[in-house]
């Protein structure tokens, strides 16, 4: 059963490989199953996917909603997936305990985010002639 709950979460998370989120949602169910195996027969329910344990968090966090921004921690969001899939919620780590290897590149990394200054070496000046080239 644990080895069809493992099944189950990787080709969830190979049928969205774009989405970051359910990459690591995926990888924290991988882990959580590692550590509790018993949770398995509650992960294998048909009617429950991680892309619906993302609208719950969803939901969840609009119940926090502040102006346009709803936010939920780590372990909230741990928890919230927990509980979606009937899982007795024993408290989330940080995320640090998350396998790096299931937090995709692009959810790690903001590629429009303005990047830090960086020092710049002075440029030798450059002086080159018409003349140098055609000799």
């Amino acid at each position: 059963m644990h080895a069809k709950a493992i099944e189950k979460i990787r080709s969830e998370m190979t049928q969205n490989t774009a989405n970051s989120y359910i990459q690591v949602v995926g990888g924290f169910l991988l882990q959580h199953l590692e550590l509790h195996p018993q949770g398995a027969e509650k992960i294998l329910a048909i009617d429950k996917t991680i892309a619906k344990s993302l609208e719950e968090m969803r939901k969840e966090a609009s119940k926090k909603k502040v102006g346009n921004c709803a936010v939920l921690t780590d372990q909230e969001g741990f928890t919230v997936v927990l509980k979606y899939y009937g899982i007795e919620a024993a408290a989330p780590g940080p995320a640090s305990n998350i396998p790096p290897q299931s937090i995709p590149k692009e959810a790690a990394v903001n590629p429009t985010a303005p990047s830090a200054p960086t020092a710049t070496k002075p440029v030798d000046d450059f002086d080159i002639k018409l003349e140098d080239l055609l000799s």
